[in-house]
């Protein structure tokens, strides 16, 4: 068995993507500092950390589904840890599986710190994890995402970290849940073509291209009049406008989707990343606001 650095199995998880899981559970606790709730700074880093592992064991899960199914080949775009006979599909299902069980064991004893409350919430989200490739073979993996990296991290920080669940957070998930799901819809619309041919059907296959360009800009330019509407009427303070600061790379992100249209899939190659990158602009320049208010 080929010998891999710490650097090659990190790399394997995908780390570039954490700003999608990451970013909702910061914007949660700094969204109870500025409602003055007292929480648990502790647990808070906990669940970062738990949701991080939940992460990137979806994310070899995934790599490991796709290779295994034929959707990711030589010739597809993203990860090709399997592809390029890198790790073997042996190495990627136990490194998922170690994750997992990482991440259920953090979980457990998370559970047993504050409620069982956090124990369905848990096990939903690990559930859509591992049903995510099936999921998103039907058009269903915006839903899943939205689910996954937005509504229930975030009630599950808040639980987490203050003893409650408090659903007013749910106004901040969904800017922030939009610009997470634009991550998954460049990567379908990119993969549009290789996805046909290995018989799966995404949420993007099905509007087709010219739609899917347009349905990316309203997923990272509308969380901007969110965060506009939410100020304007009391619903949160007026200095969590300082996401504005993230904007011109929305702008930039949304130009390079429409070039698309005419310069083809080498135009968002690595759109994908450059969303995730947003995600991470929008969220520390809004978790900004939250502070000074």
């Amino acid at each position: 068995m080929k010998h891999h650095s710490l650097k090659e199995w990190i790399l394997a998880t995908r780390p570039w993507s954490f700003p999608a899981s990451s970013m909702p559970v910061l914007v949660t606790l700094f969204w109870l500092l500025a409602k003055d709730i007292p929480m648990n700074w502790w647990l808070g880093v906990a669940a970062l950390v738990n949701i991080i592992l939940v992460h990137a064991a979806g994310n070899v899960w995934s790599d490991y589904y796709d290779y295994k199914r034929g959707v990711d080949c030589d010739d597809t775009y993203g990860v090709k840890i399997l592809t390029s006979g890198q790790f073997t599909p042996k190495e990627v299902m136990r490194l998922s599986l170690t994750l997992q069980v990482l991440a259920v064991a953090m979980g457990i004893v998370m559970v047993c710190l504050t409620g069982l409350p956090l124990l369905y919430i848990g096990l939903m989200g690990i559930g859509l994890s591992l049903l995510y490739p099936p999921l998103k073979y039907n058009a269903l993996g915006d839903v899943v995402i939205a689910l996954c990296y937005s509504v229930l991290p975030m009630l599950g920080t808040s639980f987490i970290a203050s003893g409650t669940i408090h659903w007013a957070v749910l106004w901040l998930a969904v800017p922030v849940g939009l610009i997470t799901i634009a991550i998954l819809h460049v990567n379908n619309t990119r993969d549009i073509e290789t996805d046909r041919r290995a018989g799966i059907r995404t949420f993007s296959m099905l509007t087709g291209r010219s739609v899917a360009a347009y349905i990316y800009c309203f997923e990272v330019l509308f969380p901007y009049v969110w965060m506009l509407g939410l100020a304007a009427f009391g619903v949160t303070s007026w200095w969590t406008l300082t996401a504005f600061i993230s904007l011109p790379l929305a702008i930039r992100n949304a130009r390079t989707m429409m070039r698309y249209k005419t310069d083809g899939i080498a135009a968002i190659a690595r759109l994908d990343e450059g969303t995730a990158q947003l995600q991470m602009a929008f969220s520390l320049t809004l978790i900004i606001g939250l502070v000074l208010s």
